[in-house]
């Protein structure tokens, strides 16, 4: 049974953070599925992705290619995770179901701490996701580094 782990950015991008959560989920032997809203902006992300530092390259691919299940991390708009991974990564109010938080061995639920809408989405999915009986922690980095803020 996994967990819920929310992260409230403010003072890192999105694609800082997502490095970081994809390379230590990476470390820990995960496969991982990056779950957005818009394909735009997951275009963007691999973007970002492939431009970051050669030493921190994340290997990674868009959904919808022929080497989807081959993919340590999968970009995708979609619910299936071809990939198998055990950790999914939802931004830009992308939604998380109960059921997966408790088949999955990780969700990070990733959010802008100054889009309104980014905050009442992550904190409508506190709600729904902990009324059904999961697993979350809340992370917020305001002080400057990450802090456990709340658990459930």
């Amino acid at each position: 049974m996994g967990a819920a782990f929310f992260y409230h950015l403010t003072r890192s991008s999105l694609d800082e953070a997502l490095s970081l959560l994809i390379d230590r989920s990476l470390g820990n032997g995960w496969r991982v599925a990056v779950r957005g809203t818009e394909a735009g902006r997951l275009e963007w992300l691999d973007q970002k992705l492939w431009m970051g530092p050669e030493e921190q390259f994340l290997p990674h691919g868009m959904a919808g290619g022929a080497h989807d299940a081959l993919q340590p991390v999968l970009l995708t708009t979609g619910t299936e995770r071809p990939n198998e991974a055990v950790c999914l990564m939802a931004i830009d109010r992308a939604d998380v179901a109960p059921d997966e938080v408790n088949t999955l061995d990780r969700v990070c639920i990733v959010f802008d701490g100054y889009d309104h809408d980014q905050l009442a989405h992550a904190r409508g999915q506190w709600k729904s996701l902990t009324d059904e009986g999961c697993s979350a922690q809340y992370w917020s980095e305001e002080s400057g580094r990450w802090e456990k803020k709340a658990e459930k």
